[in-house]
């Protein structure tokens, strides 16, 4: 037998291809034990030699193995029982199976277990070569096809990871645009009564990261509040990047217009037209409220764009509809116009975009605005006009926006008063209290209770601490590190004689019943629009708590300073 180097002209081709493989070699006879050392030590990178099918499978167990090369007839375990075996855990080696017999059977049973060649003996060195370089293409392609698929797993998942990134950035970026100078605030009013409050709340929800609807809520002074819807007409960047364009254009119109003491509704108009006439294309459209709400005047100014009807209900649970009274901006229009309407009498406000009215209903019965008066009349927050809107459609099918406005009137509506002292001994005994009201008013209706407390519990403890201890969150944590928080806490409830006021109110509107909450500190209070940044990162520890008392609750709504805050419940 010659030495593959001497004869075979393929030699450095067979060492190119098989120079990084181990060779595992299942013998029983001595002569070919020797033989494929001598034939492959040189070529490959490792040679292991078993003496039967059992030594064979434990060696397969130990050693990674690229090839296998394998008698059929040996003791204790044959080749076929041995491939058989390897089969179960690795389908794909290439198996070389050697026999001296030519059994139909044998060679039937070896295809079924896929095996790769098959050598007859005596054995013929180039057609071992050949049988072991075939099997050797073999791992070259699984090799390249398992690298390329890695690569493109790995590119696909690092583009997903960037493509993810750049969604953030953008979602964040439309975040930003948007304004709400009144993030979780209840407006001061005396529409209803000397005892009453404006809750605005808002719902925003995109369809895709670069949404083509946008919103603000703006503090012109005292007394006005100006709302604005945008809606970019079509799908898409194009419409997205019109409504994102426009509304932070108004929103820096109004701050200069606010910092000049010069707000117009007219001329903040007037510029927005002219800023975005050169920007939409031919075709493109924006859709668009204008509204300015004036508690002293008791008036609502207001110019629709092609938008759908706003909703107004009076004390008599009738709804009035605002329809547009401007075509769609576009790039053509110069002219628009302003109406106004008395608001005295008015206690609920519904701004909207398309994505709401347009929305088809469960089984393609009709769409949502079929629908939209009936529970705006039942709604008495923005939570309950969510969940009607979701429980009536099978999928959200555009952006989603709307600005929800309702009067909270409290007179005559108090069913409880206390006062607390800044003490944590205090805090507990509000707990119990509070428990008890809980029970006497909704006593069958343990996890609306433990909701309740939950809330009630985080904002006294943000009234105790954080309000007139003033203790702020860092402060607290780096308290907390150095294991000395409560004996700060005990140090400056000595001195304090500031109190935490609760009110319970029961509100009931037809069939329904709220009981809200009012918590107000001493405090010097904290400016609410942080809570945009709690509310978008509920990974952070700070705030979590809020957060928590938001998710238990149907709202939270804080005074303009910051130190009283009101949540409620519906109890039937």
């Amino acid at each position: 037998m010659n030495n593959p180097s001497s004869y075979n002209p393929l030699y450095d081709l067979y060492k190119e291809y098989l120079g990084d493989m181990t060779l595992l070699c299942v013998e029983d006879d001595k002569f070919s034990q020797m033989l494929y050392p001598l034939l492959f030590e040189d070529i490959v990178s490792k040679v292991i030699v078993a003496n039967d099918g059992e030594e064979g499978y434990e060696q397969y167990q130990k050693n990674h193995v690229d090839i296998i090369i394998t008698d059929y007839h040996m003791p204790r375990l044959d080749g076929l029982e041995m491939i058989r075996k390897i089969r179960l855990e690795n389908p794909f080696i290439p198996i070389i199976l050697v026999t001296a017999i030519d059994i139909s059977d044998v060679i039937i049973e070896a295809l079924k277990l896929h095996v790769s060649n098959f050598i007859r003996k005596p054995i013929d060195t180039e057609e071992v070569f050949e049988a072991v370089v075939m099997a050797a293409k073999i791992v070259i392609g699984e090799r390249y096809i398992e690298a390329e698929r890695s690569k493109k797993i790995h590119e696909l998942q690092e583009k997903e990871r960037y493509s993810l990134y750049q969604e953030q950035i953008a979602f964040d970026k439309e975040l930003a645009i948007l304004r709400n100078d009144f993030y979780y605030q209840r407006l001061e009013c005396e529409c209803c009564s000397d005892e009453s409050v404006l809750i605005p709340d808002f719902i925003y929800r995109p369809l895709d990261i670069l949404s083509g609807d946008a919103y603000s809520a703006r503090m012109i002074d005292n007394h006005r509040t100006l709302y604005l819807l945008v809606d970019g007409m079509g799908k898409g960047v194009s419409a997205s990047l019109s409504a994102m364009l426009m509304t932070a254009h108004i929103n820096y119109s109004i701050d200069i217009m606010l910092e000049n003491k010069q707000f117009d509704l007219r001329d903040l108009i007037s510029d927005a037209m002219n800023y975005i006439r050169p920007i939409l294309l031919d075709d493109e459209m924006l859709s668009i409220d204008f509204i300015v709400i004036d508690q002293n005047e008791n008036k609502m100014e207001y110019a629709k764009f092609a938008m759908p009807p706003s909703l107004l209900q009076n004390l008599s649970k009738k709804i009035t509809k605002l329809k547009s009274n401007n075509p769609p901006m576009n790039k053509y229009i110069r002219t628009f116009e302003i109406a106004q309407i008395d608001i005295s009498s008015i206690i609920k406000f519904l701004f909207c975009t398309d994505g709401v009215v347009e929305n088809t209903l469960k089984g393609g019965k009709g769409i949502y605005a079929d629908h939209l008066d009936e529970d705006f009349l039942n709604s008495y927050t923005k939570e309950e006009l969510k969940k009607y809107f979701f429980e009536r459609i099978d999928v959200q099918e555009d952006d989603v926006t709307f600005i929800f406005i309702n009067c909270f009137a409290f007179e005559n509506k108090m069913l409880y008063h206390r006062h607390f002292t800044t003490a944590l001994s205090a805090l507990d005994e509000a707990g119990s209290w509070y428990e008890l009201l809980w029970k006497k008013n909704v006593p069958d209706d343990m996890t609306m209770i433990a909701n309740a407390q939950i809330v009630f519990t985080e904002l006294m403890m943000n009234a105790y601490e954080h309000g007139n201890l003033g203790i702020g969150s860092q402060a607290k944590h780096e308290l907390i590190a150095k294991d000395s928080y409560i004996d700060i806490l005990m140090e400056r409830e000595i001195y304090c004689v500031k109190q935490i006021d609760v009110k319970i109110y029961l509100i009931e509107k037809e069939t329904n019943r709220y009981l809200v909450t009012q918590i107000t500190d001493e405090g010097a209070g904290f400016d609410t629009k942080t809570l945009s940044k709690i509310f978008r990162n509920t990974a952070q520890y700070n705030g979590k708590g809020v957060y928590l008392s938001r998710q238990a609750s149907m709202g939270l709504y804080y005074n303009k300073v910051g130190n009283s805050v009101m949540f409620l419940h519906k109890i039937s």
